[in-house]
């Protein structure tokens, strides 16, 4: 019962078929492959090449290692508002 036979998945497959049509079916599958190419190929240039020259060794940072004195942890940033007044 809780498995399908190949009788269901033949149903499912023609109404699929019936409501999208063979030519929607096979673009969008065309489609989908484009897009795993696609994928294959960005994750092949990502990885660097072993015999490179260039590359840098990995530094793992910890929170010590950057240090952002542009905004106080406890004081609540600065507002200034203009008027009308103050511009004449």
């Amino acid at each position: 019962m809780g498995s399908l036979s190949i009788w269901h998945w033949l149903i499912v497959l023609i109404v699929i078929l019936l409501l999208f049509g063979s030519t929607k079916v096979s673009s969008l599958m065309g489609d989908f492959a484009k897009g795993i190419k696609s994928f294959k190929k960005n994750m092949a240039d990502d990885e660097p090449s072993p015999n490179s020259s260039t590359t840098q060794p990995n530094k793992t940072l910890s929170a010590s290692d950057h240090k952002d004195d542009s905004v106080p942890f406890n004081e609540p940033p600065k507002t200034t508002v203009s008027s009308d007044s103050d511009k004449k």
